[in-house]
């Protein structure tokens, strides 16, 4: 049996702190889980947001600074795990080396979507900018599940002809018949299901994981678990899931 830890969105934008990223990062170098997950939407890309284009709050936004700040969130997340890495190998011992895969999410695909809208952009932009895979990752497209000892990972998983996100753990539960973990949704849910054959299934939507608020979502909106997930005992599908909040990790490392 291994330990899988799940980093929900965490919307990395330019002018919000990225203390936080740190924080998960030495806790994941201190409890060293076997695969590591981030489900997507680690990066905003609120310059190419279609939802407030012409608003006053879109003046100034920049291509170039989205994806900058994506690369000083990915340096903070990852730096005290390959500092960890150093130190076990500079003291000759077995080095840690989880697997670490990476789902896009909406908010990477809308670079495919200004490219497939405005096609003269092809060549100048690309998902690629962000460089996810320079950092370790093996990254797996926009909704195409990755599936790890028995449980599937996909920023959503969708339901009905027209592809919308499923709305709960239950009905993730019941619609796709399989241990499923997905992302896109600020609040954390969980379902847990037996088969006739004793077979565990479980549901879990892993909420998010930043620290400052969206403005879209109002002052009463913004109120909702920040953190991420400790998946223990993970085997065939079935495991032992633990919240670790943000402000948990705050009050342990205090940087």
């Amino acid at each position: 049996m291994r330990t899988h830890a799940v980093i929900p969105d965490c919307q990395v934008k330019p002018g919000v702190l990225l203390d936080y990223l740190e924080r998960i990062g030495l806790y994941l170098a201190e409890k060293k889980p076997d695969v590591i997950v981030q489900i997507g939407d680690f990066a905003d890309m609120p310059s190419l947001s279609s939802y407030d284009v012409g608003k006053k709050s879109f003046e100034g936004r920049r291509y170039c600074e989205d994806v900058e700040a994506s690369h000083l969130g990915m340096d903070r997340l990852t730096k005290p795990i390959i500092r960890e890495q150093a130190r076990l190998r500079r003291n000759k011992k077995t080095v840690w080396t989880p697997e670490l895969y990476l789902t896009l999410g909406n908010h990477e695909n809308r670079i495919e979507r200004a490219v497939n809208n405005d096609p003269k952009l092809d060549g100048t932009m690309s998902v690629d900018d962000l460089g996810y895979a320079g950092y370790g990752w093996g990254v797996s497209e926009f909704l195409r599940p990755i599936f790890v000892d028995g449980v599937s990972y996909a920023h959503y998983f969708t339901s009905g002809v027209l592809g919308r996100a499923v709305p709960n753990a239950r009905q993730l539960v019941l619609k796709k018949l399989q241990s499923c973990v997905m992302g896109h949704n600020q609040h954390w849910d969980i379902h847990r299901s037996t088969r006739a054959d004793g077979k565990a299934v479980i549901g879990l939507f892993v909420g998010s994981c930043y620290e400052h608020d969206e403005d879209y979502l109002g002052p009463q909106g913004n109120n909702y678990p920040r953190g991420f997930w400790m998946l223990h005992e993970v085997q065939d599908g079935d495991f032992q899931p633990m919240f670790v909040s943000l402000s948990y990790l705050e009050k342990r490392y205090g940087v």
